[in-house]
Parts: C-alpha cells; sequence; structure tokens
C-alpha cells in the first residue's frame, strides 16, 4: 500500500459531529469517557437524556456512581471500573440506574481502557437506554418460567403434537394418566393412544383449525391406558401459528374425568333405584290408603247404625269422642290418598292449611290419651295463621308432637303442654313445650333425629317418630329446632312457611 493510498483512506474518515450525534440520537445510544488525568467526567447528549438530567449537566466522578441503584448494581459498575483500570479489561454489562425522579431504568454500559506507556489515562465507553426491551424480556422470561412450571407440575395432561399427530413434547401429568413413558409416548402418535370407537371424534374441527375457521375445539373422547382399560377424558386443542398465520402445531390439554364419569353413573344408577322403590312405595301408599279408607267408611257408618239403633247410647260421654276420632281418621285417610296420587310435591303443590284448625283436629284426635293422662293443653294461636303444607303432613306433625308431650311425661306428674304461634316476617314458628322427661342434649343431640333411636324406655316406642316427623317438615320446606333439659320438659320449634 503506497503512503498516497494510505493519506486517501484516512481523509475519507468520518468527522462530522453533527452526523456522529444523529447517530447517537437514532439509537438512543450515548458515549462516555473519563480522563483519569485530569479526573473529567464527559456525558454525550444522549448519556444525559438518558440519565434524565439537563443537557447543562456537568457530570462528577465522585457522584456519577450513585446513579447506579445502591447494592447489586453500584457495586457491579465499581468493582468493573477497577479491573478495567488492573487488567486492561474492557467490560459490557447491564444495571438499574436510579434517575432524579426516582425512575428505575435499566441501561448498559460498555467501557474501553486507554492506555499509554503502560497506564491507564482513561476509560471510554458507550451508554444505552434498553429499560423497555429489558422489561419486556423479563415479562416474556416470567411468563416462561411460570408455563414451564405449569407444563412440568400441572395434574393436568399437557403436550405439544406436530400438525401429523406425532408428540412433540409431553408433560409428567399425561405420563402418569396413561400410564406410559415419556419415551413410549413419543415414539407413538396421537391416533394410537386414543380408543378405537373415538378415532373420528373432533377430525371435522381439525380441518377447520387447519384451515383458520377456528383457534380451538373441547370435546370428550377416550384413550387407552398402557394397562389397557379406557380413560374418559375431556380435550382441549389450540393450534398455533407463525406470525404470518401460518399453523405451526398443536398444544392439546387432556383432563381426565373418569372418576367424575364413574360418579355420574353410578349416581344414575341410584336415581334409578330410587325412582322405582319410590314407585313401589307410592303403589304401597295407595293400596293401603284406598284399604284405610274402605275401613274407616265402615267404621263411620256402623256409628250411624248405632246412633240410629239405639240412640240412648249416643247419650254417653264417650260416644261423641268416637264420632270425632272416626271423622278425624277418614280426613287423615282422604290426606293420605291425596300422597299416593302424586308422585312428589314441589312447593307449588303446597297449600294454605290453617294452623288453628289443623291444631284442634290434631287435640280432638289424641282427646282419649290426653283424657287418660290428665294432661292440660294451652293452646295460643291466632284463628286466621295459615301455613303452607300438605294436609297430611301437618296431621302428621302435630299429633307425633303431642302423643310425644304426653307418653314421655314424668311419673305421678300430670302433663302440661303449651302450644304457641308467632309470626316473623314470611315464618309461621310454632313451638310445643312440655314438662316431661327431657332429653340430654349433649348425649343424643345428634341422634335425635335419627332411625330407631330411643331415648327412654317405653313399650309402644319404636324409634320412628322424630326421624320421620323432621323428614316432613322439611319436604314442605320448614325446619325443627329443638330445645331440652332432663327432669324439666322439651320445647320444639317449627318453622313453617307464613301463607
Amino acid at each position: 500500500m503506497t503512503p498516497n493510498n494510505s493519506h486517501q483512506i484516512i481523509s475519507n474518515e468520518i468527522h462530522d459531529d453533527d452526523f456522529l450525534n444523529l447517530i447517537e440520537n437514532s439509537l438512543a445510544i450515548g458515549s462516555w469517557e473519563l480522563d483519569l488525568m485530569s479526573n473529567n467526567l464527559k456525558w454525550s447528549s444522549v448519556t444525559k437524556k438518558i440519565h434524565e438530567v439537563p443537557q447543562d449537566y456537568i457530570p462528577d466522578v465522585n457522584t456519577a456512581i450513585n446513579f447506579y441503584k445502591e447494592g447489586i448494581n453500584r457495586n457491579k459498575i465499581t468493582l468493573l471500573l477497577n479491573q478495567s483500570l488492573e487488567s486492561r479489561n474492557s467490560f459490557d454489562d447491564e444495571f438499574i440506574i436510579i434517575t432524579p425522579s426516582g425512575k428505575e431504568k435499566w441501561v448498559r454500559a460498555i467501557g474501553y481502557p486507554k492506555f499509554e506507556n503502560d497506564t491507564c489515562i482513561a476509560i471510554r465507553g458507550v451508554f444505552q437506554d434498553i429499560h423497555d426491551k429489558t422489561v419486556k424480556a423479563n415479562a416474556t422470561a416470567l411468563k416462561e418460567k411460570q408455563l414451564r412450571t405449569l407444563f412440568n407440575h400441572s395434574i393436568t395432561g399437557i403436550a405439544v403434537l406436530d400438525l401429523n399427530g406425532n408428540w412433540k413434547k409431553i408433560n409428567p401429568g399425561i405420563c402418569k394418566m396413561l400410564g406410559y413413558t415419556e419415551t413410549e409416548f413419543l415414539k407413538s402418535t396421537y391416533l394410537q393412544l386414543t380408543h378405537p370407537e373415538d378415532r373420528l371424534i373432533g377430525q371435522k374441527e381439525l380441518k377447520l383449525m387447519l384451515s383458520g375457521d377456528i383457534d380451538n375445539f373441547q370435546t370428550e373422547k377416550r384413550y387407552l391406558h398402557k394397562e389397557g382399560f379406557d380413560v374418559h377424558c375431556i380435550l382441549s386443542l389450540t393450534i398455533v401459528r407463525d406470525y404470518k398465520g401460518i399453523p405451526e402445531h398443536f398444544i392439546a390439554n387432556i383432563n381426565n374425568v373418569s372418576e367424575i364419569k364413574d360418579s355420574k353413573n353410578k349416581i344414575s344408577e341410584l336415581l334409578d333405584v330410587s325412582s322405582k322403590q319410590n314407585d313401589r312405595l307410592l303403589n304401597f301408599a295407595h293400596i293401603v290408603s284406598h284399604n284405610l279408607r274402605s275401613h274407616g267408611g265402615n267404621l263411620d257408618m256402623l256409628l250411624k247404625l248405632k246412633k240410629e239403633e239405639y240412640p240412648n247410647f249416643t247419650t254417653n260421654e264417650y260416644f261423641p269422642l268416637i264420632e270425632k276420632a272416626v271423622e278425624n281418621l277418614n280426613e287423615t285417610i282422604l290426606n293420605l290418598n291425596e300422597v299416593a296420587i302424586y308422585n312428589n310435591y314441589e312447593n307449588k303443590a303446597l297449600e294454605a292449611i290453617n294452623l288453628s284448625k289443623y291444631t284442634d283436629n290434631a287435640l280432638n284426635s289424641i282427646k282419649a290419651l290426653s283424657i287418660k293422662n290428665h294432661a292440660t293443653i294451652n293452646v295460643k294461636i291466632n284463628p286466621k295463621t295459615t301455613i303452607k303444607g300438605i294436609p297430611a303432613y301437618i296431621d302428621s306433625i302435630l299429633i307425633n308432637f303431642l302423643t310425644n308431650a304426653i307418653k314421655y311425661r314424668k311419673p305421678d306428674i300430670n302433663p302440661i303442654i303449651n302450644i304457641e304461634a308467632i309470626r316473623k316476617d314470611n315464618k309461621v314458628i310454632l313451638t310445643i313445650k312440655d314438662n316431661g322427661l327431657g332429653i340430654d342434649l349433649d348425649k343424643y343431640g345428634d341422634k335425635l333425629f335419627g332411625m330407631y333411636n330411643m331415648f327412654h324406655k317405653h313399650k309402644e316406642a319404636r324409634g320412628l317418630g322424630l326421624f320421620i316427623t323432621k323428614n316432613q317438615i322439611e319436604a314442605i320446606g320448614g325446619s325443627v329446632e329443638v330445645e331440652s333439659t332432663v327432669d324439666i320438659g322439651t320445647k320444639f320449634s317449627i318453622l313453617f312457611d307464613y301463607e
């Protein structure tokens, strides 16, 4: 190379400061220089802009380091500067600086030491604002980490498949679900592990996904476990495309619903059995109510014949009670017959019932029992109080509570029963309080309304009364609470819907 050529090259170098500044601003890259001889620090206009200081700002060696966030960032830049001075090594790293407004900003700092006669006389470098890029990169990295964690630890099966249905990547969840190792999975295809009868499921949707008409779909299908049994799953399949919209691969999310499926089948079987049992019970109730109606009619007819043939007999004080008892019996049978007609009772099937009237009917039905036991029964119910219910159930509920109050009286003490009804908002609270034996609720509270549970010795006790009564109350939308103290008495509070 001739001297003239060398001179020509040198003369072609760019020395246009305006053009260099334009490049700095376009790339958001500034420059800096630390003159170690004069201890003078210079920042270019872009460097000052990145630091968010005015253009007339004069950086100071002693304070410039404080722009770096205290801790790791400040310690790291200090270490790199010292190493550059001692070992002639350049550096290139990323840091967080804090601007005068308190804003944190990611920057890239590069430094090159300048030596003369084995002495470092300056360090020059560039300074770049990389905040937006770094924040986006960190957010992307966080999402990738989260997705990786989800992929590796999800209890559901997650897999990546190519466009031909070959497994590209599978997570441990799907291996556990179908019993195959990762190696066995990757040697098979999606269709090979699908139940033969379900292989056509989703084929139409796959074509729509590949053509761009849809991006995902969900369906239910069966897969084959390594041990040979079927695994019922919900498949969610999504297609992934590149920036041009060209399909790249599929992501499958496979959720095992075999237990749910089995549970549904068992529930369906139980419902079927319950339905059949319910039908049989209703048929039984219909037959019983029909036969009882015949017997009740016969009793009523015999009483009328007796009254016609032996008028004097009717003057007996017990005859009117027998008549009333037979009348109530026939009304109860009529109500039972209505129960037998319907398969079930919803709220719309409930009817308005005069609570005062039905309480009187119940008292008449147990008149003989109350006389025999010298019971005093006090009633405080507004004659106009009406509730929602089923007549047969209300009869049964009242009679059961009243007979229990008499049946479980204290020896040698006449029973006293107080019946009261009050309205509270849209509810009617009926209380039946006695002075009987009482129940130890601490001992038997959780068993009180159970089937075949008995808490006192009585020859007629069967352990069914309270169980049936509670179910009847709840069947008409009510509830029951109890307060009881041994040797003091019991108080039942029944909540009915107000009509």
